[in-house]
């Protein structure tokens, strides 16, 4: 089997990714010269032979008679060092045009560049920057015009739907609130009610309760990914960590589940309230996908000058490309959809808003040996607002 084997701007190229087009300019700079100065020295070639051969023919020896052999040598002798001195010229000169080629490419890509640099800063949660590149009305100015109308474009997208969904999920209390009302009356009679219509009210009740915890849910995404922080409070990461295991202890041990952690005191900034669902969120996750005498690792400590949240859990083995997708809304495991679990697919998407929301990360690994690794990082709060909560 034959393959073509690369060229040497392409193997060039790969090794330059970040100047792949102003190598291919400079090239193309450095090409047009080379062709033009050969064109060049070619028409002064031939003038010159033709002038000289001219010159020389009516050049007479001193008696009279011309000495054509000796014409004819001397000629050929000056024209081969015109031609190779020409030659010592051209290569210097197409050396310099392709520094000069170079230079000029990268002042021509430099508005590029920065529009590239612009651009990959700007995510969902900072659609409202915008590229605003100054200079003289040109191709590059209007592509940065085009890029900055779009993301108004997309930012009025995004906001339509992050209020859209808040304000239904504040609608949907209300006729769910009017359902409970209707069923407290209906099993409050006196003589009481048949044990088919008691079953039946604890039913829509379990409905009622499920609903509940996903409008909630709808209204935590929303106020996180719209940067709603509210007021700004420094928060115990370990002790609402700590706070969430002691809440789900029943049910850790029911389920024989092994808990290791490490709690160094941590503070940071930020609205205490999606903290602690941000955090709830992560260690429910754990034991409601965990095994029967699984286990989960908590470690909360400062690294590199930022809290480091990791929670390790064991469960079912999972691959890379479904837990990348774990963070989206509504994304859950395969097998979880058919086996009546009670999540919504809505925990680790807020768990990435709330970390956005506050400057942090989320980064969800899969374990080799089954289960999920979650690591969350937040900055610090500032050495003076660091108010330390009641244990």
């Amino acid at each position: 089997m034959s393959s073509r084997s690369p060229s040497f701007a392409q193997r060039v190229g790969r090794g330059l990714p970040g100047h792949r087009v102003r190598l291919r300019l400079t090239a193309l700079y450095g090409a047009l010269f080379l062709l033009s100065g050969t064109g060049l020295l070619a028409i002064t070639y031939l003038l010159v032979s033709r002038a000289t051969a001219i010159s020389a023919i009516a050049t007479s020896s001193p008696g009279g008679v011309p000495d054509r052999g000796a014409v004819n040598h001397t000629h050929l002798v000056d024209l081969h060092q015109l031609l190779l001195q020409s030659g010592i010229a051209l290569a210097i000169m197409t050396a310099v045009s392709a520094v000069l080629g170079w230079v000029v490419a990268g002042r021509v890509l430099a508005p590029l560049r920065t529009i590239t640099a612009r651009t990959r800063r700007i995510s969902e949660e900072s659609l409202h920057e915008r590229l605003a590149l100054t200079g003289a009305p040109d191709e590059l100015t209007e592509l940065a015009d085009t890029i900055d109308e779009l993301l108004a474009r997309l930012q009025a997208a995004f906001d339509a739907q992050r209020q859209f969904v808040a304000n239904a999920s504040h609608e949907l209390r209300t006729p769910l609130a009017m359902m409970r009302a209707t069923l407290d009356v209906a099993i409050a009679k006196p003589q009481g009610v048949p044990p088919q219509t008691a079953a039946l009210d604890a039913n829509l009740r379990i409905d009622l309760d499920r609903a509940d915890r996903l409008l909630e849910s709808f209204l935590v995404l929303a106020y996180a990914q719209h940067g709603s922080l509210g007021v700004h409070h420094a928060v115990r990461i370990d002790q609402l960590l700590a706070d969430a295991l002691a809440t789900r202890r029943d049910r850790i041990a029911k389920q024989q589940i092994d808990v290791q952690t490490v709690l160094d005191p941590v503070v940071v900034t930020g609205s205490e309230m999606l903290l602690a669902r941000m955090v709830e969120n992560v260690i429910e996750n754990a034991v409601l996908h965990n095994h029967r005498a699984g286990f989960i690792n908590v470690t909360c400590e400062i690294e590199h000058d930022a809290a480091q949240l990791v929670i390790e859990s064991g469960g079912q083995v999972l691959d890379e490309p479904t837990v990348e997708q774990l963070a989206q809304p509504f994304r859950r495991v395969g097998a979880d959809r058919t086996r009546g679990n009670p999540g919504h697919g809505l925990g680790l998407s807020i768990v990435a808003a709330v970390a956005g929301a506050h400057g942090g990360n989320l980064e969800l690994r899969a374990r080799a040996e089954g289960g999920l690794r979650v690591q969350i990082g937040l900055p610090l709060a500032a050495p003076v607002a660091v108010v330390a909560a009641p244990v």
